[in-house]
């Protein structure tokens, strides 16, 4: 009689789509062919007095001398910007990602019987319906620049070109224009170009997660915002507030304005439209239990069995097939990687 298969104490997964930091640079949109020249963004701090906006308590309210006191008592802050120089009306955003195989085999598993079925698992979803569909969603979110975040809001016009890199040399080039693809929806545009481009890239994409490629990304995009208008890079976290001189501290590499690489990230994983819900929200970024911080929510409620958790136990030790996408869903959290053992 064979032990009952029960999940392994100890799982890790390492990451499969791995981006550098984005980094900043500005200059001219008709400039863009001789970008390499272009200076980088620098960050500065500068002062300001602010007003009292925050929600007052009620006796505050509804005392007027209490309000005016209030009222009276400077904000003095001082926070980082960013901003494009006086002559420069482009923001050149560039990072390089690269895409490794091995997609659903553990970096750790302490046990030899579990890995030998989430590996079947793994190579059956593989042989039956590979890594197309989550390369093409992969793909799209290059194309259509939510990499930018804030930055490509209000933007003119938004240029990405993605490079297949061998060498150092470009080995692929696409050219995208991020504008005129939806990010709240995954499907490929209407353009028939753009459309064969994106299918192209997702076909390497999917080569560099079946392992069957060396795959480096290089990826550029161009923002027009206009002459000295403010970016935004990412925003440090100060864990030690106490000792924190600036309201706003931003990220920068060397001096120079970036992106962390982990928000790049998450919004190259923003493909999941598998959740109960997604036709109002659109994609949310592939977590286990589909979590979204801004809105303090997750989607995918274990009492929903549609968490990964849920899915992944099911599939491995109950032998219950999830549906196709929530199969799409649970290979793309082993892609985004984790520690997901057995808690007790």
């Amino acid at each position: 009689m064979t032990d009952k298969l029960t999940t392994a104490s100890v799982l890790a997964f390492e990451r499969k789509l791995d981006p550098s930091d984005a980094v900043f640079h500005a200059g001219r949109w008709d400039d863009r062919a001789q970008s390499h020249a272009w200076p980088p963004v620098a960050i500065r701090a500068k002062s300001v007095r602010g007003t009292i906006s925050n929600r007052l308590k009620a006796k505050e309210q509804q005392d007027p001398a209490k309000l005016d006191a209030a009222i009276e008592k400077p904000n003095l802050q001082t926070v980082d910007v960013a901003a494009l120089p006086a002559g420069a009306d482009t923001l050149k955003v560039q990072f390089t990602l690269r895409v490794l195989g091995g997609a659903g085999t553990p970096s750790a598993c302490n046990s030899a019987a579990y890995q030998a079925k989430l590996l079947a698992t793994v190579q059956g979803y593989r042989q039956q319906h590979g890594f197309g569909e989550l390369a093409r969603r992969y793909a799209a979110n290059l194309a259509n620049g939510r990499f930018l975040w804030r930055n490509r809001a209000g933007a003119e016009q938004v240029d990405v070109v993605v490079e297949q890199m061998q060498g150092g040399q470009a080995a692929n080039t696409w050219s995208f224009d991020a504008l005129a693809l939806n990010t709240r929806t995954v499907d490929a545009t209407d353009s028939a170009a753009q459309a064969e481009s994106l299918e192209a890239l997702g076909q390497v994409i999917a080569q560099g997660l079946a392992g069957s490629a060396h795959v480096l990304l290089r990826v550029t995009a161009f923002v027009r915002q206009g002459q000295g208008q403010e970016v935004f890079p990412s925003q440090e976290l100060i864990l030690d507030k106490d000792s924190a001189r600036k309201s706003k501290t931003l990220y920068h590499v060397d001096g120079v304005a970036a992106i962390h690489s982990q928000k790049v990230g998450n919004a190259i994983r923003t493909i999941d439209t598998w959740y109960e819900g997604a036709e109002e929200l659109g994609p949310i970024a592939v977590e286990p239990y589909g979590s979204v911080t801004t809105q303090g929510k997750a989607y995918r409620q274990p009492k929903q069995k549609l968490d990964f958790y849920t899915l992944l136990d099911n599939w491995l030790l109950k032998d219950q097939v999830p549906p196709l996408e929530q199969q799409h869903f649970v290979m793309a959290v082993l892609i985004r990687g984790g520690v997901f053992g057995d808690a007790s």
